[in-house]
């Protein structure tokens, strides 16, 4: 779900979107500033009593004469979360990202990112990092999947790693799978893979009644030890990493699934032609350097 997006509505439910857990709960008495942003976003969007909308205390932010605040909006089993600043006379608001230009966000974005212990493949001194943070129930992150599959290969100077974020707030056996995954990693490296594409290919036959069984199942198939791997998924050093996984999205403000960084730039959603488009203009910028260090 995007909304806000520039101040018009960009539509209303897309993709696996989070309700980020760092937004603080809504206190029981709202603010004058509170209750005029809340108002606003209701009636230009025409938001009824139906849908959920919290409006934390608005704060300082990185910008002198502006507050800032994230908005969380939950409707139904759907949710979203914005970024807005609000002008201290509380007469303007926007939505947006606010850049410091003397920065790289990119590199900033791509020395947060932990790749330790996550599942890895490609090339062995890669020119390209991709990273994915991803949901194994969530239908976007299904197509991503399927078009990796077909843009990855063409690209022997990239490396792709995965990264857990599962919703449980709307994908019931998301952590499950995702237990399955690093179990299968801790056993075998290789053997995630099979995990991977197996959540993903059978994703309308799985279930929260059948998902430990089909992680049983695609566990067998990959060759591994059947009570290793049962006794992983039941273990708190699965659970860590998993969560580990799920902190470092937080970090990197992470709010939707999927959501990949190639070499640091973010991409969000099964939009391969950007994440092709990145990986041209990274490798262009690689190939460039080298001429010159040649000369």
């Amino acid at each position: 779900m995007k909304f806000l997006k520039g101040l018009t509505l960009a539509g209303f439910v897309l993709a696996c979107m989070l309700a980020a857990p760092h937004v603080q709960p809504q206190a029981a008495a709202q603010s004058e500033l509170q209750k005029k942003i809340e108002h606003y976003l209701r009636h230009i969007y025409a938001f009824g009593p139906e849908v959920k909308l919290v409006v934390p205390e608005p704060k300082e932010s990185e910008v002198a004469g502006l507050f800032v605040t994230t908005v969380e909006l939950t409707s139904g089993e759907s949710h979203d979360t914005a970024k807005m600043y609000i002008s201290k006379d509380g007469k303007y608001l926007f939505r947006g990202d606010v850049s410091d230009m003397s920065k790289d966000p990119m590199a900033e974005n791509a020395a947060k990112i932990d790749l330790k212990s996550a599942p890895s493949m490609g090339s062995a001194n890669p020119s390209v990092t991709v990273v994915e943070f991803a949901d194994f129930e969530c239908p976007i992150c299904r197509q991503l999947h399927d078009q990796l599959k077909n843009l990855l290969p063409n690209y022997p100077q990239v490396k792709f790693y995965f990264k857990d974020y599962p919703i449980e707030q709307i994908h019931p056996w998301a952590k499950t799978a995702a237990l399955a995954g690093r179990c299968a990693y801790i056993q075998k490296p290789a053997a995630f893979w099979k995990m991977y594409d197996g959540f993903y290919e059978g994703q309308d036959l799985i279930s929260a009644a059948n998902a430990w069984d089909k992680a049983v199942d695609f566990a067998g198939q990959a060759g591994l030890d059947p009570s290793a791997f049962k006794s992983c998924l039941a273990s708190p050093e699965a659970a860590a990493a998993v969560e580990a996984s799920v902190a470092n999205a937080r970090q990197l403000e992470v709010n939707s699934t999927p959501t990949i960084f190639v070499n640091g730039r973010r991409v969000v959603g099964a939009d391969s032609a950007t994440i092709e488009r990145f990986i041209q203009y990274e490798l262009a910028g690689k190939k460039a350097s080298s001429n010159s260090a040649k000369k």
